[in-house]
């Protein structure tokens, strides 16, 4: 019900057609290497392979590199929602999201753009700034990120658009937005719910830097 429900709403929007529907994460992972759609809009409690094994598989499957995972689910866990975005979600939305904005969200990772709701965001922060000092090195570095850009990626992971972040540090959009282009580049991050990934694991969340 909840699938047709979200089928009809896709399908009555201009610009978007809902190119096929998944009854569990096996399902969705074989629609999408037959469809190659834009967006897969995808809940986490599913039968025989849950969402988040099967965003991991999409995200992780070089002949899907165009498709980009939209995570729907009434959990608003910290857990599931760090683990959507390790395994390369690119958004993350409850559903009680009014389904306009559902909509919205389905256009903006479309176009290349990351999305978390921002509930989310700050419990996510939270639950990281929580937990103790982790005992290996992390797996990425922060090596060649300038002052600036460090600011930045503590901006983008508290969950500040490129305008709030623009206004914080009083630089202009367009600045904002070449100094995140350079830190996709410098830390190998697809988008910018990797980017929130990278200053949780680097430690940089929590920090001085991010207040």
């Amino acid at each position: 019900m909840v699938r047709g429900s979200f089928r009809v709403l896709v399908d009555h929007t201009p610009g978007m057609t809902a190119v096929g529907e998944a009854a569990n994460g096996t399902e969705a992972v074989e629609l999408a290497r037959r469809e190659k759609p834009d967006v897969v809009l995808m809940d986490i409690r599913m039968p025989d392979l849950d969402g988040i094994e099967a965003t991991r598989r999409i995200c992780a499957d070089p002949a899907l590199s165009g498709v980009r995972v939209l995570i729907l689910t009434t959990f608003d866990l910290d857990e599931y929602v760090y683990a959507a975005l390790r395994a390369g979600a690119a958004g993350f939305l409850l559903k009680d999201t009014p389904p306009t904005e559902v909509l919205t969200a389905v256009g903006v990772v479309a176009a290349g753009d990351a999305l978390l709701a921002p509930s989310v965001t700050r419990r996510l922060i939270a639950e990281f700034a929580r937990r103790p000092e982790p005992a290996r090195p992390p797996s990425r570095s922060l090596d060649g990120v300038t002052d600036r850009e460090l600011e930045v990626l503590g901006l983008i992971a508290r969950g500040l658009s490129n305008t709030e972040i623009a206004t914080h540090l009083h630089l202009s959009q367009a600045t904002v937005k070449t100094h995140i282009g350079r830190l996709l580049t410098k830390l190998t991050a697809r988008d910018r719910a990797q980017l929130v990934i990278v200053a949780y694991e680097t430690g940089l969340v929590g920090t001085h830097r991010t207040t």
